[in-house]
């Protein structure tokens, strides 16, 4: 019996070791050396080549980058499920697209998705897959060479190698930006390719060159470096050899190979005034990175590529007559389509294929860059804008000569934060509502709107929504009324006898902090201490002002644009003066050769925005404030425009002066009023409208974009 019990107990142990052996550590005997490898995809000059049952044919990718992200859930809790992808998997083939891009290892209701949707399908869609590189190491102390970063992004490799063959178990932890779970379907016929590593930081490039300048060579099985590489480029060389050979001994195939690079780490060369202007210290050339005659899919060249930053060309001159081609690319307002230049330089430069594998802008109110020749800014467009932007950007990428383009991004992602927003919100909680304001929410071709199966408010002067359970001021002759969901807050003003002539305010309290009962410009007075002041003035002048102790503006950005230091001089908490909001757009660079580029931008996102806020009319506009239709007037104004940090908990900015920067404070209640220009004598009196959060647990539907349409008008004539 004993004797039993031992070889019972050996075996289990020997399964257990086996199992972790293979399935967990990627241990593996090549038992047939000598068998050719296979791949369904190469390239050929500058194109991609595939064999979707036809043999090798020219293949342009066509795709969209999918993030991980749904509302009430950030990017780490990987929340999507089998059944969503599947429905989103046809959404996107019937646009026209025949790839996804995925950046990360996704969990296993991904690739189960992916087997099953393309397992029978005679026109599967394509996956290009990514392998991140953690954003701490990348902005830590050490360079590419350290154990952190190196071992760990070849171990990455290794592992999504086994994922997309179906033969891995990835513990929980394994680490912080890759899913886990038992991948067991194989999904290796439908990835064409991978796309390793992310934007690199040109600091980490050129801090990796400086310590590791031995390191400039490399020499593998399947990728060698040219004799310029730089020890960056080493270690890619690297990487992407011992990824060739992982796949190519274990499971005989191989597939399409990047190295992702953006605008700052391009290896052109520009002008000294460009690189002090930038702080352009680096650079990452894949053409140093060469393959032997043993790999047999190729490589090619993956670059994210935006319209509004860094344009390089819009910052000197000497270009228009150093670039031979830079006529084909005159607008007809004299400017030139920087853009597309740029483009055609990068494809120019490449002997490879060149794939733009991020392009797109976003739907948000709030903006970060604004774009100078093509109109294609980051955010403050509407999604019918998109549409064109993308449209156009794509004709620039074909133009250009590349070999495919990947739009960013598949769907909005609530939890995103952007550089000059997230001073104002909490970040721990951006999940779990929808702020306009921030631009990289809303990159998406889909969006989640609030609301079940619809939202609580459509602004399009149809009044069938409210009811009189939301009225919180009546006035006899006008009435105020309120409501709010996971995006807006929403006023209605009903008026028996409308003058247009008239302009209408609605004074805003939403802090118990600070306030004023005046506004000393406008000659207005109100019951309580107002923090905002909604001014209604036309169609092209209408606004929303903040008092002057609340401008979360002047106390985050005020010396970045020639002010003094806000703490300098505070202003008192009962300031009569109510003044525009502002949006940071671009910094000053106090590097800059030239005057105008060490002015900062900005961006006044107080200003209201006239027009249909209903997706379902025909004359919709994604980015509109307000409309007047009759005796009717609806608003709806992000939530964050009125200085919430976390609506889903009733989070307000705390005042600032007291706690030297943004810190919340819950309340229980906003109170709102509504006055005239013709009755500035009278003390508005204003309204209660109690607010209840919704915690974690915000409710959405989702909805294709305008953009959505626009892309398959230009894809789906002509699916490949």
């Amino acid at each position: 019996m004993k004797k039993f019990l031992i070889a019972a107990i050996t075996a289990i142990l020997l399964l257990f070791l086996l199992d972790m052996a293979y399935y967990r550590w990627g241990v593996y005997i090549d038992l047939n050396k000598d068998q050719e490898v296979s791949f369904f995809a190469t390239t050929q000059g500058k194109e991609i080549l595939a064999d979707t049952g036809k043999g090798m044919e020219p293949f342009e990718i066509r795709g969209v980058d999918m993030g991980v992200g749904i509302p009430g859930y950030f990017s780490t809790e990987f929340a999507i499920d089998k059944e969503t992808y599947l429905r989103w998997f046809g959404m996107i083939q019937e646009m026209g697209a025949n790839t996804i891009r995925v950046y990360t290892i996704q969990i296993p209701d991904f690739y189960e998705a992916v087997y099953e949707y393309n397992k029978d399908n005679p026109n599967p869609l394509y996956i290009l897959h990514g392998v991140w590189v953690n954003d701490y190491v990348q902005n830590s102390h050490v360079d590419a060479y350290d154990d952190s970063f190196r071992e760990a992004l070849l171990e990455d490799c290794r592992t999504l190698v086994d994922v997309i063959h179906g033969r891995r178990k990835i513990n929980l932890g394994y680490q912080a930006t890759s899913a886990s779970g038992v991948y067991n379907k194989d999904i290796s016929d439908w990835v064409l390719g991978y796309i390793l590593g992310v934007e690199w930081e040109d600091v980490t490039v050129a801090y990796t060159n400086h310590m590791k300048p031995e390191n400039n060579s490399y020499h593998g099985e399947y990728m060698y470096t040219s004799e310029e590489a730089t020890p960056f480029e080493a270690m890619l060389a690297e990487v992407g050899d011992k990824i060739i050979r992982y796949e190519s001994e274990k499971y005989k195939e191989q597939r399409l190979i990047a190295f992702s690079n953006w605008p700052t780490t391009d290896p052109l060369d520009y002008p000294e005034e460009v690189k002090k202007l930038f702080m352009k210290c680096a650079s990452v050339d894949v053409e140093h990175i060469l393959s032997t005659d043993r790999f047999k899919s190729g490589q090619f060249a993956s670059y994210h590529v935006y319209s509004y930053y860094p344009d390089y060309l819009a910052h000197y001159d000497s270009w228009k007559n150093e670039i031979p081609f830079a006529e084909e690319y005159r607008l007809e307002d004299g400017d030139y389509n920087t853009y597309g230049i740029y483009l055609e330089l990068l494809c120019r430069h490449h002997k490879m294929p060149v794939v733009i594998s991020e392009f797109g802008v976003p739907t948000s109110r709030g903006r970060a860059q604004l774009d100078f020749f093509t109109a294609r800014s980051q955010g403050y467009m509407s999604e019918h804008e998109q549409g064109t932007a993308i449209v156009e950007s794509y004709k620039d990428i074909r133009r250009a000569g590349c070999a495919g383009c990947v739009i960013f991004s598949w769907q909005d992602e609530w939890f995103k934060r952007t550089w000059n927003t997230m001073a104002n919100v909490d970040l721990s909680k951006t999940a779990y509502w929808s702020d306009f304001q921030t631009n990289e929410q809303f990159f998406g071709l889909m969006a989640f709107d609030p609301g079940k199966e619809t939202s609580v408010c459509y602004t399009d002067g149809d009044v069938d929504e409210w009811s009189e359970k939301d009225l919180i001021a009546d006035y006899g002759s006008s009435r105020l009324y309120m409501k709010y969901d996971e995006k807006f807050i929403y006023f209605r003003i009903h008026q028996e006898h409308p003058n247009p002539k008239e302009i209408l305010y609605i004074p805003v309290d939403v802090t118990p902090k600070t306030g004023s009962y005046y506004a000393k410009k406008e000659e207005l007075k109100f019951d309580r201490q107002a923090d905002f002041l909604i001014v209604l003035d036309g169609e092209d002048n209408s606004k929303v002002l903040v008092q002057e102790r609340y401008e979360a503006f002047r106390v985050i950005f005020a010396e970045d644009y020639g002010e003094e230091n806000p703490y300098f001089n505070v202003p008192d908490k009962d300031s009569p003066l109510f003044v525009n909001i502002y949006m940071a757009l671009q910094l000053g660079k106090i590097n800059a050769v030239q005057e105008e580029d060490k002015m900062a931008e900005r961006f006044e996102t107080g200003r209201l925005t006239f027009g249909n806020g209903n997706p379902y009319s025909e004359d919709y506009n994604s980015v509109s404030d307000f409309i007047v239709k009759g005796n009717e007037i609806e608003i709806r104004l992000p939530w964050q425009l009125l200085n919430f940090s976390n609506p889903a908990e009733q989070q307000v900015h705390d005042d600032y002066y007291e706690n030297y920067g943004i810190e919340n404070l819950k309340i229980d209640s906003i109170y709102a009023g509504l006055g005239s220009s013709e009755d500035k004598g009278t003390r508005i009196r204003m309204g209660e409208m109690p607010l209840v959060g919704w915690g974690k647990n915000p409710e959405y539907h989702e909805r294709l974009k305008q953009s959505y349409y626009a892309v398959k008008e230009i894809w789906a004539k002509n699916a490949g």
